[in-house]
Order: structure tokens, then sequence, then C-alpha cells
């Protein structure tokens, strides 16, 4: 008989890596039953045809967010002692202090913070936070399904969602084995470590290395080394279009040469929209000296705002839109839910573009797997005053560190540097793609086609070994 799997879904983030993907059809060729666990809105017996057990019961603990809150904090005070580096506070968001109900709460918090911020207080935060959560009635609604349809093992898309702590909790205490992917190549240096699980599925050697740096609870034979689904389209060919059909499809000038603005999240670079501004500048003066160019803006999929409104209409001949095809669903960030047809489009904006400019995403990656090469901002714009968040503290960031050299990326860091670097990549006198292919590789592995066989492979390992 083939082995049950449910694949699990806290929330949204995990559907591009493993419902768009052929996650699922490379399971199911090597013999297992799945199902998809959804606690998502999105459907996706009626979308995909895909087989699912939905959780309606979308409850948290009420205390939960305020220990989780608490728990991540003291583990990054517990970093900063540790490794004697003061990077890990500037992961830290600002408390609120407006009203009294954020007041009481932040003020709890601290409390908490200064209370348990040792390795010892954070693993007691841990267990009260499982505490609080098996006392939640989606413990006892989650448990009641594993119960009724009898899954071998859990696969959990994301280790950051307290949305998933009742439902693994569940799951552990009927002895069924979980696992969990860690989602993202940051996450495990800002203590985004949300769930404990039997086993986890990482991107790389590096990757399983930062785990157990920290995270001294988990020993080496619970951690997979098997890439990460993120970056397997972009060796399907398949989804290769002609430069002619893509350009005519998206209305673009096939005449023209196009740089891809990548777009980044306000938290991120609350100043993002001028350096779109900057480099449509540098464009505009390299078209007056024979170029003939244009950019393609790609927003980031979770940015609501209308910050660059006014950089598009002012430059409307210069800039192309192609919005990432993404649904919002909800008003929260992991409720804007990626479509299957994302994947084709980003492909071929990778593909027809000339390179990527961005201030510090992954997107460094995407691009580089296509041989396309990547500037990245590192300066600050005028506008920046108190109270709004500088870029520069971005590469700062553990997840940076990794970088083979600082030739990984092209980093501008003066504007009036920009025109000239844009020129060198566009006359082949400038590139990041050697470095920043052995970049990918340290970050992503040396496999980046075959992780979802991977993972796979991994869950047929751990039904072998599980007892």
């Amino acid at each position: 008989m083939s082995k049950k799997v449910f694949v699990f879904f806290p929330d949204g983030v995990g559907l591009r890596n493993f419902a768009f993907t052929k996650f699922k059809s490379i399971g199911e060729e090597m013999g297992f039953d799945i199902t998809y666990w959804n606690n998502t809105i999105f459907d996706l017996e009626s979308e995909l045809g895909f087989k699912q057990v939905t959780i309606e019961n979308h409850q948290i603990h009420p205390l939960t967010p305020i220990y989780s809150r608490a728990r991540k904090r003291a583990e990054l005070n517990v970093s900063r002692n540790k490794f004697n580096d003061e990077v890990y506070p500037t992961y830290k968001f600002p408390f609120s202090y407006k009203g009294l109900k954020n007041t009481i709460k932040s003020l709890y918090t601290r409390f908490l913070i200064g209370l348990y911020s040792s390795e010892q207080g954070v693993e007691k935060l841990r267990h009260k936070i499982n505490a609080l959560e098996r006392k939640n009635p989606k413990y006892a609604y989650c448990k009641a399904q594993l119960e009724e349809h009898q899954p071998d093992l859990i696969f959990c898309t994301t280790q950051r969602a307290t949305q998933s702590l009742s439902a693994l909790l569940a799951a552990k205490d009927l002895g069924i084995p979980t696992v969990a992917f860690v989602y993202s190549w940051d996450n495990v240096p800002k203590a985004m470590q949300v769930v404990e699980t039997d086993y986890y599925c990482v991107w790389s050697e590096h990757m399983k290395r930062e785990v157990l740096q920290y995270y001294p609870f988990v020993k080496p034979e619970q951690v997979f080394v098997t890439g990460t689904p993120q970056f397997e389209p972009h060796y399907d060919y398949s989804l290769k279009e002609t430069r002619e059909d893509f350009f005519n499809t998206y209305g673009l000038d096939v005449n023209k040469q196009y740089i891809c603005y990548s777009g980044d999240d306000e938290t991120t670079s609350p100043l993002d929209q001028y350096y779109l501004e900057d480099l449509t500048n540098a464009v505009r003066s390299l078209n007056t000296k024979g170029y003939n160019l244009g950019i393609i803006y790609r927003k980031c999929p979770v940015d609501f705002t209308n910050r660059y409104d006014s950089v598009l209409k002012e430059n409307a001949d210069i800039i192309e839109v192609l919005d990432p095809i993404w649904k919002q669903v909800g008003s929260q960030w992991n409720q804007v839910l990626p479509a299957p047809e994302d994947f084709k489009m980003l492909y071929n904006v990778c593909e027809h573009s000339a390179f990527v400019t961005n201030v510090c995403s992954s997107t460094v990656f995407d691009f580089v797997a296509h041989d396309k090469a990547c500037i990245y901002y590192n300066y600050e714009q005028p506008q920046l005053k108190k109270g709004i968040r500088d870029i520069g503290q971005n590469y700062n960031y553990v997840h940076f560190r990794s970088m083979p050299s600082g030739k990984a990326a092209i980093f501008c860091t003066d504007k009036n540097e920009l025109e000239h670097q844009v020129k060198q990549i566009l006359d082949g006198q400038l590139t990041n793609v050697p470095e920043g292919k052995a970049w990918f590789k340290i970050i992503v592995g040396p496999t980046p086609t075959e992780a979802s066989k991977n993972i796979w492979e991994a869950i047929l390992e751990i039904f072998n070994t599980f007892k």
C-alpha cells in the first residue's frame, strides 16, 4: 500500500513551491498517495483538481502571537550574545504603543523577553507556546481530522507560520512523523523557526550548517539537504517563449532592450520608488547616446502601496509595468497567492531582459539562472530621514555573508555611477554572473533542478527509518 502524505499549507507562501511546480506529480510517480492539508483560502480542489482536506478552523491561542514575538526577540538576543554580533538586533521590528491594547501587549512582550533571553529561556517559551496551542480548539479540530484520514506523514511547506503549530502538535501527539521545509534563504538567522518537527528539509549544506548552529536541539540526522523547488521552473524550457511572442503578449517594443526593475516590499526598501526613478534617469541619458532602452517594472507581489505611481506616470514612455500574476484573496501579505501562470511570465522576464536591478532580493538568483547580471542598489536616497529605515543595513544581514566574494552581485554605491554601470553591463564589460552562479550554488545547492525529487526521496528515507 502506498504511503499517505499530507502536504500541509498553513498559509499561502508554499503554494508556489509545492502546488504549482511538478512536486505533486513527481511524488505520485514515486508511489505516494498525496493529499493537501489546506489551511489557506485557495481552493486546491476546484482550482487545480488536487485532493484536499480543508482546515476551516483558523484559530490560534490569543496569547500565541505575544509569546511567539517574545520567543523571536529572545532568540535574537541569545544569538547576539552567543556570537558577539550586533547584526541580530537589526532583525527586530519596533514595538507599537498606539492605543491601550497595543501598549499592554508590547509591555507584556518586553517583560517576557527580559525574563527568557537565554537558551533555557527560549526553550521555556517554546514549551509555553506549545502548551497554549494544545489548549487551542484548533488542536482538537486538527487531531480529529488526522484520526479520520490517518496520514502516514505530514510535510509542512513552511517552518515560519504560527497557524501550523496546533496542527503539527496534534500530528506529533498521534505519533505521525512531521517534516518542515525551511521556506526562505534568510529565515534561519532571523529566528523564523516557529515550529519544531521531527525532520527538516533545507536548501543547501550552508543552510543545514545554519540550522545546526542556531538550533542546538536539532541533530544532523534530522536535517535533509534537498534544494528548493523555487528555482526549478527556470530550467523548464517548455515555459520559454520567443522574444517576439513575449513582447507581443505584453505590448513591449521589439526594437528595445529592456532592463528589469524588480520592486521590493516597503519594509525592506521604503524609498524604493526613487531607485526606479534613478534607473529611469540613467536609461534616458543612455538613450540620448545611441541606446534604445526601456524598463520592465515588476512589482513586489505583496506591495500594496501607491508609492511608485508618480514615477510610473511621469515615465510611461520608458517603463512598462508587468505585474506579477498573483491573486489578492485577503489583506495580509501571506494572503496574496501566486497563479501558476506567473512561472511563465517570470521565466520570460528573466530570459528577455538584459539584466535586473533591485534592493537585496533573491531575484539575483532568478536572473543568474538565465545568465543575467544583477545590480544591487546600495546607496541611500536624499529623502531618507529619521523614522525611515535605511536600506544599507540589509546588506549587513547574515545571509549576505554567504557571498563567495563582493562580485557575486554588482553593487551600485553611488547614484552618479549607475549610468556607467548600466552601460558597462550592456557593453559586455561588467557582469556578476560567474560569481553569482557560485553564490547560487552555495545558497540553492548543486542540483537546482532536482529539489522536488530530493524532498520525496528524503520522505521515503524517513519512512524507512522512523519508528
